[in-house]
C-alpha cells in the first residue's frame, strides 16, 4: 500500500527550524515542510537523499513539498509523524500486528481528562486505550525512542498508567520505521525521565514496539516484526551516571592558560572533550553549559573562551570515558596533549576537528555505537536468544 502518492527525490542541505528543510530538488534550492519535530540528527547529514511529496497549492499552504522520508543505508525511513497513526490503524485493521489480531478500531483522537489519545481499540468486549509513537532512532539492531526530550510523552505514560489502575486497559504502540532491528529501549541517554517513567509503568501498561519496512516508492512492505524490550538491561542502565562528549567551538586561534598545563595555543575548530560522572551526570553536563563558575578542571578554562555547541551524555553502569576518548582520537584531526587526563594514562581527552562533528557520519556512528550498538551486540552474544525467543 502506498501512503504518499508520487515521490520526488531531493538532497538535504540544512534545517532552518524544526519544521523546515532546505534541499536541492532538480538542481534548485527549495524549502520543504517537515512534519516531524524530532532532532533527526543522525539522519539529516548534508547530501543525504530525501523523499518528497508534492502538495496542492492553497493560499494557506506555504510549501509545495513535504518531506515524507529520508534514506539510510539505501532504505527509506518514514518521517511523516502525521501518517504514523494511519499506518498503525491500517496494520491493526488488517490483523498484521502480532498479538493484536482480531482488534477493531472504535474511536480515534479520544479525549480523556486533559489529554487526547490516538486510538480506542476493542476485542472480546474489552476496550483498549492506545497511544501511538513514531520511532526513527535506530542502530544496527536497537531502536530507541524518543530522540529529543518529550515531557508530553512522559505525561501520557503516567496518565495511561493511572487509567489502567482504575480498570481501563491501555497500550503504547511504537511504530519503528526500520526493519533491521530486534530490540527496543527508551532513549535514556536523551530523556532519562521518559525512560524511568516507562520502567515505573511497565506493570500497568502494555508496551508493544513493532518494526515496519518502507520501499523506495514509500509503499509499506510486508515486514511487521515485534521487538524485544530488555527490561533488566534498562533497569541497570537508566541511571544518572556515565560519560559524555562536550562539543565546543573556537572561532579563531586563542592562547589560553589552562591551570598547571600552562599557556596553550588552540587553533580554530571544534573541540570534543570526553568526561564522565558516575553519579549526577546531569548536573555535570549542565555545569558545562554555564560560563559563570569556579575553574576547577582543565575544560573549565577552555569553556570560558569557547562557544558551547552541544553535550552528548552516554549513560552507562560501567566507566567508558577512556575508551570513548581513545575511539574519538582515532577519527579526530588533532589533540591537545595532557588535557583532561591527569588521572588516567590516556594521551588526551580533548580532540579537535576542523568541521562540525555533528555533521560527520563517522562521529555519529561512534556515538551510536556507545549509546546503542554495544548494548545490542552484548544482548545478541550473551542473552539475545532468550529475548528473541520470548517474542516469537
Amino acid at each position: 500500500m502506498n501512503w504518499f502518492g508520487p515521490v520526488e527525490e531531493a538532497f538535504f542541505q540544512n534545517r532552518p527550524n524544526r519544521f523546515v528543510v532546505r534541499c536541492l530538488h532538480k538542481g534548485k534550492d527549495i524549502e520543504a515542510f517537515l512534519p516531524n519535530p524530532g532532532r533527526l540528527q543522525e539522519l539529516f547529514l548534508p547530501g543525504v537523499r530525501l523523499f518528497l511529496t508534492r502538495q496542492k497549492a492553497t493560499p494557506e499552504r506555504r510549501f509545495t513539498f513535504t518531506v515524507a522520508a529520508v534514506e539510510r543505508e539505501g532504505r527509506p525511513i518514514m518521517l511523516h509523524t502525521h501518517q504514523t497513526n494511519a499506518v498503525a490503524a491500517y496494520l491493526l485493521e488488517e490483523g498484521r500486528i502480532p498479538g493484536l489480531e482480531g482488534i477493531r478500531i472504535i474511536g480515534k483522537e479520544i479525549p480523556v481528562h486533559h489529554s487526547r489519545f490516538d486510538l480506542l481499540l476493542a476485542r472480546d468486549g474489552e476496550e483498549i486505550l492506545t497511544e501511538v509513537k513514531s520511532c526513527t532512532l535506530v542502530g544496527k539492531a536497537m531502536a530507541m525512542f524518543p530522540d529529543a526530550v518529550t515531557e508530553r510523552g512522559s505525561r501520557h505514560l503516567r496518565e495511561l498508567s493511572s487509567l489502567s489502575r482504575k480498570g481501563r486497559s491501555a497500550l503504547v504502540l511504537f511504530i519503528v520505521h526500520w526493519p533491521k532491528v530486534d530490540f527496543f529501549l527508551p532513549d535514556y541517554h536523551t530523556d532519562l525521565i521518559f525512560a524511568r517513567t516507562m520502567l515505573e509503568c511497565r506493570e500497568t501498561l502494555r508496551f508493544l514496539p513493532v518494526a515496519v519496512e518502507w520501499k523506495k516508492d514509500l509503499a509499506l512492505g510486508r515486514t511487521v516484526k515485534p521487538l524485544a524490550i530488555p527490561w533488566d538491561l534498562l533497569e541497570q542502565e537508566a541511571q544518572d551516571r556515565g560519560s559524555y562528549v562536550l562539543i565546543l567551538r573556537v572561532k579563531e586561534t586563542r592562547k589560553i592558560t589552562v591551570g598547571k598545563l600552562g599557556r596553550i595555543t588552540f587553533p580554530p575548530g571544534y573541540y570534543l572533550y570526553v568526561g564522565s560522572a558516575m553519579g549526577n551526570l546531569t548536573a555535570r553536563t549542565e555545569r558545562h553549559r554555564r560560563l559563570l563558575k569556579t575553574k576547577h578542571w582543565h575544560i573549565d578554562y577552555l569553556r570560558a573562551e569557547a562557544e558551547f555547541k552541544a553535550v552528548l551524555p552516554i549513560r552507562s553502569s560501567v566507566p567508558l570515558e577512556c575508551l570513548l576518548a581513545q575511539r574519538t582520537a582515532r577519527i579526530a584531526e588533532w589533540s591537545i596533549p595532557g588535557f583532561g587526563c591527569s588521572d588516567c594514562r590516556c594521551p588526551s581527552h580533548l580532540l579537535g576537528f576542523s568541521t562540525n562533528p555533528l555533521q560527520l557520519r563517522v562521529f555519529l556512528d561512534l556515538i551510536q555505537y556507545f549509546r546503542m550498538d554495544r548494548l545490542s551486540d552484548s544482548l545478541k552474544m550473551v542473552s539475545g536468544k532468550q529475548y528473541l525467543k520470548g517474542i516469537e
